[in-house]
């Protein structure tokens, strides 16, 4: 009788997908409706296993038949699982650990009204199993085997708190146990156990590492490459998509250090998904973002890299159409793979291999010079901090370098050609000998400047990586970032030809800390000053001459210190008097205080103004009296009031002195950090409070990430500030930079900064961490 149409159509999915199944490992052994853990032959070998240069078993051809290739199969499952009868669970001999565990229920739906089932758990050196009694001739209801790459969970509370059980989480390939018990002490012995067999089995290996080995080992005879090529197709190219990685990953483990607004499963799935998204790229027509995105991934879960390096080789290799435009998005992003994140030995060998063989194979076209751009890239890369900027990838799509603007203070933009492995040091060594400073004592270097902030960028960072997170920033800043180059340590200032370009640079620096309000001086000095950068900038008064804005010639705060002050209502400490202020301000009560508020802040504005207009006019009086003086003569009389103030010099730096390592009281103080002293100033003060010249300071160092501790003779000094890095690499570089024979030893995660000798002259050195 023959079946009807539904059933045969069933029974013939069903034989697809055990076929399919079987393809990767898998087989159709079941055990009270589970399937049971065992390992197959196209995911996993064990690394003794030498293999042959046919690796038919791991990566079948289409030629095969199903029943054949099942027979394979099952013959190898004989040697990795050794079957068990239903002998006497207690007198099993290879039994670890054996015990009495709940099981949690499939779906892991867990209901109150149903308690979970006991089941007799045995951990034996081959598999964790587990039957329905403790009898002699108890039946074996599922077993899970354990290889290298399985993992177990430690017990949690919160899982003890939600559910009154501590947990034993054992991943394996297929599924995973989910055991409870009520003692602790028990659990934790489970799971040491549990680990301990895990560590002792042998690491195993997928067939791409065997075939990679095959081919390393063969690298010299193309007959037997070819072989290898032509009977595996696991290292070619294909259109389907891919079930399991073709590295080895750990079953279950989610990769917990990748914080922030994106969610990953188990790196298995990752590495899955990712192969999906490559193959998105042969037909995208912008795969500028799939390219960062799958870039970013990697980032996030940095055991990845090796797994996308192998996907991209494989894909690249004997493609439909080489050269297409589908190939030509696999080579780009493997460009971008090779200028952000560096393979491991293994990978990078057989990567290098690749690269050899398709520039041999199609000499002169795109494919060879991709692979020649990569071969250099990976003899550069180093790591990155970020992804590259969609900007970026553009550029390494087609090969060429980026332009990076630099503002230098008192000079036109510079547009330097960078790539992916520029440092800034590179950088500001080029600015150095195109701007003519190479001779200056002075030591320079790039600045992340914003309205808000300013600092130094470090000497073996990488500019793309700056320019990225500086990309990021402007969509939320006005005026945005820019880099600038500036001193970064003042050695002499005294002997700067006036007409010299380092002298601009000079004077702007020192208009910037008039500005931040770090030089403390008189109201009608800063009108002085103000009048003076008039001067350098419009030549003689004219009602002609362009006006910049006040904040632009005059410190703001000094105006905003004339308004005054919020007037402070007295705390109410009754609990009925703080209620009924707290209802009333929900009421009309609450909308008479906002309009009175409103009120007060213009009022405030209005005063502002006020005082900005009478301030502008001063210094336009004084602005005046400068009718003759030229550029450079207003650019040195303001230099030498400024440098009329002893900090001058210093980089300052906002800190909070605490009286003592536990003390509660701080005192807001600036650190003035300079070529020959570290000072102490009150703000606002002319005279510093202290200073402490190199040759007192026994040690300094970070305490923590906020903290930074100063050892000034039997003196300990702790500053708590936001810029504990800057302050220290800023002493490194003086003391390096003036050769100093007894340098201060950094406190514990300190080291001996560089060799001054080897130094390059007008840089900024490489501080060592500290």
């Amino acid at each position: 009788m023959p079946f009807p149409g539904g059933l045969w159509w069933l029974l013939c999915c069903r034989q697809g997908f055990t076929l399919l199944r079987r393809d990767y490992g898998e087989t159709d052994r079941e055990a009270d409706g589970e399937v049971e853990e065992e390992e197959g032959s196209f995911e996993l070998r064990a690394q003794g296993d030498q293999g042959s240069l046919e690796v038919s078993l791991s990566q079948p051809t289409r030629s095969s038949s199903g029943s054949e290739r099942s027979l394979l199969v099952a013959e190898e499952m004989r040697s990795l699982i050794v079957e068990k009868g239903p002998g006497p669970v207690e007198d099993d001999p290879d039994a670890l650990v054996k015990g009495w565990l709940q099981r949690e229920v499939r779906g892991g739906v867990k209901t109150p009204w149903i308690r979970p089932r006991k089941y007799w758990f045995v951990l034996t050196p081959d598999s964790l199993d587990y039957y329905s009694s403790n009898e002699k001739g108890s039946r074996r209801l599922g077993s899970l085997v354990l290889t290298s790459l399985c993992s177990v969970l430690w017990p949690d509370k919160q899982t003890y708190k939600e559910t009154g059980y501590w947990s034993v989480t054992v991943f394996g390939r297929k599924h995973c146990y989910r055991l409870y018990t009520k003692h602790l002490n028990e659990a934790m012995h489970w799971v040491c156990a549990v680990q301990k067999v895990i560590d002792s089995k042998v690491p195993v290996q997928t067939p791409t590492q065997l075939l990679m080995r095959d081919v390393e080992e063969h690298c010299g005879s193309p007959e037997v490459l070819e072989q290898i090529y032509c009977c595996n197709p696991i290292l070619r190219y294909t259109s389907s998509p891919l079930y399991a990685p073709l590295l080895p990953f750990p079953y279950g483990s989610l990769d917990r250090s990748a914080l922030g607004p994106r969610s990953y499963t188990t790196l298995r799935d990752e590495a899955v998904k990712l192969f999906n998204s490559l193959q998105q790229l042969e037909s995208e027509r912008d795969p500028v973002p799939l390219m960062q995105g799958v870039l970013q991934t990697c980032l996030d879960l940095p055991p990845l890299v090796d797994e996308i390096y192998c996907q991209l080789v494989k894909q690249t290799t004997e493609p439909p159409a080489p050269g297409g435009q589908g190939d030509l998005h696999y080579w780009q992003l493997l460009t971008c793979m090779s200028c952000t994140f560096l393979p491991s030995p293994p990978i990078l060998r057989f990567l290098r291999f690749h690269l050899d063989r398709t520039e041999s194979r199609f000499p002169a076209s795109e494919m060879a010079k991709y692979a020649c751009f990569i071969r250099e890239a990976l003899g550069k890369t180093k790591g990155r901090e970020c992804v590259p900027s969609l900007e970026e990838i553009l550029v390494l799509m087609r090969r060429q370098e980026m332009i990076c603007t630099v503002h230098c203070p008192g000079a036109a933009a510079c547009s330097v050609a960078i790539s992916s492995h520029t440092t800034a040091e590179e950088v500001a060594r080029e600015l150095v000998t195109r701007l003519g400073l190479s001779q200056s004592p002075n030591l320079f270097a790039l600045y992340e400047q914003s309205r808000r902030r300013e600092q130094p960028v470090g000497s073996a960072t990488l500019l793309a990586d700056v320019l990225t997170s500086l990309a990021g920033e402007e969509r939320e800043q006005d005026p945005p970032c820019r880099l600038c180059f500036k001193h970064y340590g003042f050695l002499d200032t005294d002997n700067v030809p006036r007409d010299s370009l380092e002298f601009a640079l000079l004077f702007e620096q020192a208009h910037e800390m008039v500005l931040r309000g770090y030089v403390p001086t008189s109201e009608e000095t800063l009108q002085t000053l103000a009048a003076l950068r008039l001067q350098s900038l419009n030549s003689d008064f004219s009602t002609h001459a362009p006006f910049p804005r006040l904040e632009e010639l005059f410190p703001p705060h000094v105006l905003h210190a004339r308004l005054p002050g919020p007037r402070h209502r007295p705390s109410t400490k009754c609990r009925g008097a703080r209620l009924r202020a707290g209802l009333l301000a929900g009421g009309l009560w609450g909308q008479a205080l906002a309009k009175q508020r409103a009120e007060r802040d213009q009022r405030l504005r209005g005063r502002l103004r006020e005082e900005g207009a009478s301030t502008m006019a001063a210094i336009v009086e004084k602005w005046k009296l400068l009718q003759g003086m030229g550029r450079p003569e207003a650019m040195a009389a303001y230099v030498a009031l400024v440098r009329e103030w002893p900090g001058f010099g210093s980089t300052l730096f906002d800190v909070d002195l605490r009286a003592s390592p536990v003390g509660a009281g701080s005192q807001r103080l600036w650190l003035g950090v300079g070529a020959k002293a570290v000072s102490l100033y009150k703000p606002g003060e002319l005279e510093p409070l202290d200073s402490f010249c190199y040759g007192r300071i026994s040690s300094f160092g970070a305490s923590d990430s906020s903290t930074f501790h100063l050892c000034v003779e039997d003196r300990d000094l702790l500053f708590e500030t936001s810029q504990v890095d800057e302050i220290a690499q800023l002493l490194n570089t003086y003391l390096v930079s003036a050769g100093a024979r007894r340098l201060p030893q950094p406190q514990e995660l300190a080291t001996s900064p560089p060799d001054p000798t080897t130094l390059p002259q007008g840089l900024c050195p490489t501080a060592g961490p500290w």
